[in-house]
């Protein structure tokens, strides 16, 4: 396994597909640990994730740390962290769909080497890439959705992402981070009795 997501790596690492080939510092492929339970699909990466070259390492990421931790898990035992596109878009606006198009044999790949049995789809980017249109965030978060033969079956959740809730402190029942705290330990009891 580690020597085919390698193998797609050393491939992305020169990828000149599209335009955010010549604005990159580095790629951001993956990071955590190449887990066939568990696989976190985010958005695209910002600007730390740029420089640093991995996903989820500025604020985000480590509110995301602390969300995985609270039960239980972490990217160094459970999780692998990918992004829909491995490049980060100026400004960080959204990925273009030619982006996403360039970027998905990469995701593709990940996706057919690890064969998750459960993947979290962190944003709306995140869920557009592999649902399609199926709705906003708040609406679909939190539910299971079936993969199909794209992604092996996976259980598929739309979760809110970090920068989000970032965005949004309060933590009265109803909040959206009232809600990720739901979301988790959901994910947390299926990905247990796997």
């Amino acid at each position: 396994m580690y020597e085919e997501l390698e193998i797609i790596h050393n491939k992305c690492s020169v990828c000149e597909k599209c335009h955010l080939s010549k604005t990159r510092h580095h790629i951001v492929f993956s990071d955590g640990l190449a887990n066939p339970k568990l696989m976190l699909i985010g958005e695209a990466p910002g600007y730390y994730e740029d420089m640093q070259g991995k996903p989820f390492v500025g604020k985000a990421g480590q509110l995301l740390d602390r969300i995985f931790a609270s039960v239980g898990l972490s990217r160094e035992k459970n999780v692998y962290i990918c992004n829909t596109i491995k490049c980060r878009p100026p400004e960080n606006r959204n990925p273009l769909p030619e982006e996403k198009e360039a970027c998905w044999e990469y995701l593709k790949a990940q996706i057919d080497i690890i064969q998750p049995k459960i993947i979290l789809l962190c944003g709306n980017i995140a869920v557009q890439s592999i649902l399609g249109n199926v709705g906003g965030i708040t609406k679909i978060r939190g539910k299971w959705f079936d993969g199909g033969e794209i992604v092996h079956g996976a259980k598929l959740m739309p979760i809110f992402h970090p920068s989000y809730l970032l965005r949004n402190d309060s933590r009265k029942k109803g909040s959206p981070k009232w809600l990720m705290w739901q979301d988790i330990q959901e994910i947390k009891k299926v990905y247990d009795s796997l």
